[in-house]
């Protein structure tokens, strides 16, 4: 049993539908895969700040995962739109937290590469609140 089959349906991140904002389109396919692993309904992506603007004009995704470098340009725009709206987020980058800018040190990170169970770990601490809303613990 693979570790995607051995978590599947167990997570409370059942409930929520993701977006992902990563410019790599092996990553964010990874990413889905892992989302989905843990039960997530449904996952949107998004591979640029554009896109991933125009995108949320459009719809309201319970949480998301920001890659930070979107090639060259800083995924922050989003960030912002994505707190105007109340919509938790983390971001992703391989710099670790050290990268983030001091704005947003107070935000959840999570250093690539990462596996199932650490993509867990840290968004099931940072999403709680919209588990518990969504009716996920």
């Amino acid at each position: 049993m693979s570790q995607a089959e051995g978590t599947q349906g167990k997570s409370p991140l059942g409930a929520l539908t993701f977006l992902v904002v990563e410019d790599e389109s092996i990553i964010s396919i990874l990413i889905e895969d892992m989302l989905l692993a843990l039960g997530c309904p449904s996952v949107w992506h998004a591979c640029s700040v554009g896109q991933a603007m125009a995108l949320l004009a459009e719809r309201r995704p319970d949480a998301a995962l920001l890659d930070v470098n979107l090639s060259g340009e800083a995924a922050y725009p989003i960030a912002e739109n994505l707190e105007a709206q109340r919509i938790p987020f983390v971001f992703a980058t391989g710099y670790g937290a050290s990268g983030i800018p001091e704005r947003w040190a107070e935000k959840p990170v999570i250093q690539k590469p990462f596996t199932l169970d650490s993509l867990e770990r840290v968004l099931l601490g940072a999403f709680n609140a919209e588990i518990q809303r969504m009716g996920g613990a």
